[in-house]
């Protein structure tokens, strides 16, 4: 069972939202939450595999809630926003979040990007990677930082895992890993499992992030 938490300051929508995860056989709606303190309160109450949060909520923003979230407890979390902004998937990202959906999403999608995130994998579409990437390059523009940084445990990867962190960085999903690769799908989560763990990487997300900031894939690349 996939235990969830939905929080938005919108109670339609929050209910809206819950009421499409909780007919699931296979996801329970543990609790819902209406600021990003109550969300993180909820969080630590009780444990959830998976939180969904609006990015704008009062006080405490789904942002900085994410942020505690992912930094105290293993839930994993998606953001929801009626804004397409790469600004918003930029700190959404970074604060530890695993998917980024607006809320005109379909039922069928965001069930699905509730049971994929819950699986370990991340929702980052090739078109969200490249967003993403302009993000990081635009900021150490901005701060005047050189793009390449040192990356600690990238001299720990073997030749293949680099090949895969490579791909990660581009946005393939492990059906197009493996076709990459020439090796099975059990094989690649073989690889990325190994790469997030030398890296001290929380997901893919992280990775794509990593990939562009190490240098392994310059920009435009």
């Amino acid at each position: 069972m996939i235990r969830v938490v939905v929080a938005d300051d919108q109670e339609l929508v929050r209910a809206g939202f819950a009421t499409i995860l909780s007919v699931q056989p296979d996801i329970e709606v543990v609790a819902e939450a209406g600021t990003g303190r109550e969300a993180v309160a909820a969080v630590e109450r009780h444990r959830p595999d998976v939180a969904l949060l609006d990015i704008r909520m009062p006080g405490l923003d789904g942002i900085e809630a994410a942020r505690l979230i992912c930094a105290d407890t293993g839930t994993r979390v998606i953001m929801l926003t009626t804004f397409d902004s790469d600004e918003y998937v930029f700190a959404a990202l970074h604060a530890g979040a695993s998917g980024f959906l607006l809320k005109d999403v379909r039922r069928d999608d965001l069930l699905h990007a509730v049971r994929v995130v819950h699986d370990g994998q991340s929702l980052l579409a090739p078109g969200v990677t490249r967003r993403l990437i302009d993000d990081v390059l635009a900021v150490h523009r901005r701060e005047g930082r050189a793009h390449v940084r040192q990356v600690p445990g990238l001299d720990q990867l073997t030749d293949r895992e680099r090949e895969t962190l490579v791909l990660l960085g581009r946005g393939l999903s492990n059906a197009e890993l493996a076709k990459a690769l020439f090796v099975t799908e059990n094989t690649v989560k073989t690889h990325v499992s190994n790469v997030l763990s030398k890296l001290g990487l929380r997901d893919r997300v992280q990775a794509v992030i990593c990939a562009y900031e190490s240098g392994l894939i310059a920009p435009g690349g």
